[in-house]
Formats: C-alpha cells, sequence, structure tokens
C-alpha cells in the first residue's frame, strides 16, 4: 500500500511544484496552502539608488528563474484533483484547518514553505511529521538559508533537509539531505531552484523505501549551525553575490578558486538503496 501525504505548504510556484510532482506520483491525499507575502517585494525607498536597483534585480532573477523551472506546475490541476485548503498565515493552527487535516490522519504529514505549525496539529500525526527545510541544517537553519551558502561562498552547502517537525526551529532529528549537481552557469537562483528538484525527487524515492518496509530513521543535528534570522539579511549582503562575483561563485567554486569544505550529510537513500 501506498504512503500517502498531507501536504501544507506555501503559495509561491516552487511549492506548488513540490505539490504537483506527489500528485503525479500518486502520493498526494490533501493540501493545504498558506497564503504567503508578494512574490517580488518593492525596496525601500529611502535606500540608496545602488541598493534598490540590486534588490530588484535580485528578486526579478528570482521570478524568472522559477518560471524557467517550474513554470509547469499548475494550481488549478491540483484543485480539480485533490482536496485543497486555502489559510492566511493567522489560520494555519486554527479550528477549520485541524478539523480539515482529521480527515487525513491516516498520511503523512509534510510541510514546506508554511509559518510554524502547534502541537495541536503536530499531535495528529505522531511520528509522522517531517519538514521540508530550505537550507542544509545544522550549518544554515532559519531565514534566506539558500541565500548564505553563496554569501560565505560555499555553493556546495546549498540544500535542502527533510527533518521531524519538533518545537525547536529547523533543530528536527535529520532524514535526508538533499544537494543540487553544481553545474558551470549556474547562478544563486539556479542553484535553489535545482535543490526544490532534488529534493522533490528525493522524498518520492524515500516513499517508495518506506512502503518496501525500510525504517524511516532519523538522526539527531549534531553542532548549533547558525540560526538566521531576518534582520541579518540586508540589501548590502546582495554586493557580494552581485558587483564582487557577478553571480558567478558557482563557476569560481568549480575552478578551484574558493577553500573547499564537504558538509558531513546524511543520505537516507543510498544507506537503504
Amino acid at each position: 500500500m501506498k504512503t500517502r501525504v498531507v501536504l501544507m505548504c506555501g503559495s509561491h510556484l516552487r511549492h506548488i511544484y513540490l505539490a504537483s510532482d506527489l500528485l503525479e506520483a500518486d502520493r498526494l491525499d490533501a493540501l493545504v496552502i498558506e497564503e504567503r507575502e508578494d512574490f517580488v517585494p518593492q525596496p525601500d525607498p529611502s535606500w540608496l539608488p545602488h541598493y534598490q536597483e540590486l534588490f530588484r534585480h535580485h528578486f526579478e532573477r528570482r521570478k524568472d528563474c522559477e518560471n524557467r523551472y517550474f513554470g509547469s506546475a499548475n494550481l488549478e490541476t491540483l484543485e480539480s484533483h485533490v482536496e485543497t485548503l486555502h489559510v492566511a498565515k493567522g489560520e494555519l493552527n486554527e479550528r477549520r484547518t485541524i478539523d480539515f487535516l482529521s480527515k487525513h490522519t491516516d498520511c503523512i504529514l509534510i510541510s514546506y514553505g508554511v509559518h510554524q505549525l502547534d502541537e495541536a496539529v503536530l499531535s495528529m500525526f505522531p511520528q509522522r511529521c517531517f519538514n521540508i527545510h530550505g537550507g542544509l541544517s545544522p550549518w544554515f537553519r532559519g531565514n534566506t538559508t539558500l541565500f548564505w551558502p553563496f554569501y560565505f561562498l560555499k555553493p556546495n552547502y546549498a540544500g535542502m533537509t527533510i527533518h521531524r517537525l519538533s518545537s525547536k526551529l529547523d533543530g528536527g532529528d535529520i532524514l535526508h539531505h538533499s544537494l543540487p549537481v553544481l553545474e558551470y552557469g549556474d547562478g544563486i537562483h539556479d542553484v535553489a531552484c535545482k535543490a526544490v528538484i532534488q529534493v522533490v525527487h528525493d522524498i518520492c524515492k524515500i516513499l517508495e523505501l518506506a512502503d518496501a518496509g525500510h525504517e524511516i530513521k532519523c538522526h539527531p543535528q549534531k553542532g548549533s549551525g547558525k540560526l538566521f534570522v531576518t534582520q541579518d539579511w540586508t540589501p548590502q549582503t546582495l554586493t557580494v553575490i552581485y558587483d564582487l562575483y557577478k553571480d558567478r561563485i558557482v563557476d569560481h567554486f568549480l575552478d578551484g578558486t574558493f577553500i573547499k569544505s564537504e558538509p558531513q550529510i546524511i543520505n537516507f537513500i543510498s544507506n537503504h538503496g
């Protein structure tokens, strides 16, 4: 019998892409979509003109890149095949969400791109709640965690983590790390998109292994890494990516320009494949 998933995700295109792939794999049982902020925010008019320009450039490139990688994902198709609930941020843990989820408690719950879930939700899926974190934990936790590996000239640390949900932000036991293959010509947004594609592929493979009887074994996070908060990221940090390296950090990394270190990842698939 196939393991089925109830997915709680954001409303951006990368989130819809994950839901679409789970649907195509005949894994998606139900969908909760939390409405997220504008995908292309506007710069603060009080900033220096160059920082405003960098800000607009960064987010326009992100939009173009995600449209290129995920443009085939279609929300209307999802809604026509799967029971779907749309919620605002403040409704994520409210009664109507809990009532909706109560019809699908025989599934596993996967969250991606939503705000923190309360114990009232998590307790409905004991030992079956997992989060997809856009960053490699424990090294990069918190916010904008696919950006910081580039800022620190470690693009090989730009990946995704599948971990158990816990009360500690991005601190639950780790099931699997996903890393995209870096290629010449990749910019920061290419790598972020490829990381999403890789983790979607990996989730489907992990579910296949679970169906075959492999134990879903997670590992405690070793080391605290760094928890990045919203205030850490400023438009000035974009100068490293675009002014200094012209968004060619991957090329420099592959050329051996930077001192390299490798993350010690947990790979559920290679351990059980």
